[in-house]
């Protein structure tokens, strides 16, 4: 008697990609604005960046990450900054506070799922956090306004006290060494990569066509006006957020050091063998471009993506707000903003004028060739060269 066979089901050990939740690589950095560098669609984002700021969260927005995992919290409650909730609003899943140690347990580039506010690397759960939605973002702000007095006092207390140590930058300025860009006489844009700066260059292509400024980026602000689809003349700043290629494109480069001459952006370029010029100033690389950019006579400086809110400067994690003041002080009636100059400013020949111009001036040749005996000749000489191409495309088809 045969033996009857019996079928034992194997059990089915699921992939990664077949189970539940959000499946991508791994992209890690503690400093989210080198990581936005290095990002592509679907990825997910592992950060640690507390109280993300507003200008990052955009970048990982444009980098259309699958979701962000911050090792620490998006937001303190110290102030309402607008990270977390532009990530929500574009409908990418945020964990919060899952510890530092997610960076050891995941390496770079390694296939990974987060489900909820777990992350797996294969089946193994790697670390866990707290998942944020829109209810939970928006009674972080709403506890964060309520505290936004007391930063403001803090934060004018300090201003106040780094101005009485650094009240010479009003009355001295600074000391700008000699530059291969001209500035005196002129427009000057000067751009940083802070929030629409893409929206201002934008709304200021006409009268950058018109008035063909020198166009300055401030770090990161040189890539934003490649961009766009300008050279920038000059590049300042400390040169840590600023692209190779960006470096590469021509423009002179000014390295932002300290009061007492140290400049460590300077290492950078000498291993690309790149020469630049160092200028020392207090503050921050904007300021010290706008700064150069009086010193040198410039006409008017208009200034994109500048931080110049309380919540710009808290964003930047900055106490005070000392050397912007003592800037904006010094600079004066110069400054413009981008947003009031695409405001006022409109082309001196708008398009539909041109278009009347030359429409009108084409009349004006009819007329004139209708009347006159010669252009009556022309005329007729026109009308036989149209009937012999009509007689000529007439034959194509026949």
């Amino acid at each position: 008697m045969m033996a009857q066979l019996i079928k034992i089901p194997i059990r089915h050990r699921a992939k990664p990609d077949e189970l539940p939740g959000i499946v991508g690589r791994a992209r890690a950095d503690r400093r989210t604005k080198n990581l936005t560098k290095r990002l592509g669609p679907g990825d997910i984002a592992i950060i640690d960046h507390c109280d993300l700021d507003r200008v990052s969260a955009d970048a990982l927005v444009r980098c259309q990450v699958a979701a962000v995992v911050n090792a620490a919290g998006s937001s303190s409650g110290r102030y309402p900054n607008h990270g977390p909730q532009v990530l929500i609003e574009a409908g990418i899943p945020l964990v919060d506070g899952v510890g530092p140690e997610v960076f050891e347990r995941v390496p770079d580039g390694a296939l990974v799922r987060l489900r909820g506010a777990t992350l797996y690397k294969g089946t193994d759960a790697v670390a866990e956090g707290c998942l944020q939605t829109a209810d939970s973002v928006a009674a972080t702000m709403a506890e964060a306004r309520a505290g936004v007095s007391a930063q403001l006092q803090a934060f004018v207390a300090n201003t106040l006290e780094y101005v009485t140590h650094e009240g010479g930058l009003l009355i001295d300025g600074i000391i700008v060494p000699d530059l291969r860009t001209r500035m005196e006489g002129r427009h000057v844009l000067v751009v940083v990569r802070g929030h629409h700066y893409r929206e201002d260059l934008a709304a200021l292509r006409s009268y950058i066509r018109e008035f063909r400024p020198v166009k300055i980026g401030v770090d990161g602000g040189a890539d934003a006006l490649l961009e766009a689809g300008y050279r920038p003349d000059m590049i300042v700043g400390d040169m840590d957020s600023v692209s190779d290629a960006g470096l590469a494109c021509g423009a002179e480069l000014v390295v932002h050091g300290y009061p007492d001459g140290r400049a460590p952006g300077l290492a950078r370029l000498e291993r690309l063998g790149m020469t630049a010029v160092v200028l020392p100033g207090p503050g921050t690389s904007e300021d010290v471009a706008l700064l150069m950019a009086d010193e040198k006579g410039a006409s008017l400086i208009v200034a994109v993506g500048t931080h110049n809110t309380l919540d710009d400067f808290l964003d930047k994690g900055r106490s005070g707000y000392s050397s912007t003041f003592l800037t904006r002080l010094r600079v004066g009636g110069k400054l413009v903003d981008a947003k009031g100059v695409s405001r006022l400013y409109r082309p001196r020949v708008s398009g539909w004028a041109l278009l009347g111009l030359i429409l009108a001036a084409f009349a004006t040749m009819l007329v004139a060739l209708a009347v006159s005996p010669v252009g009556h000749i022309v005329l007729l000489y026109l009308g036989a060269k149209w009937d012999a191409v009509k007689y000529w495309l007439a034959g194509l088809f026949s």
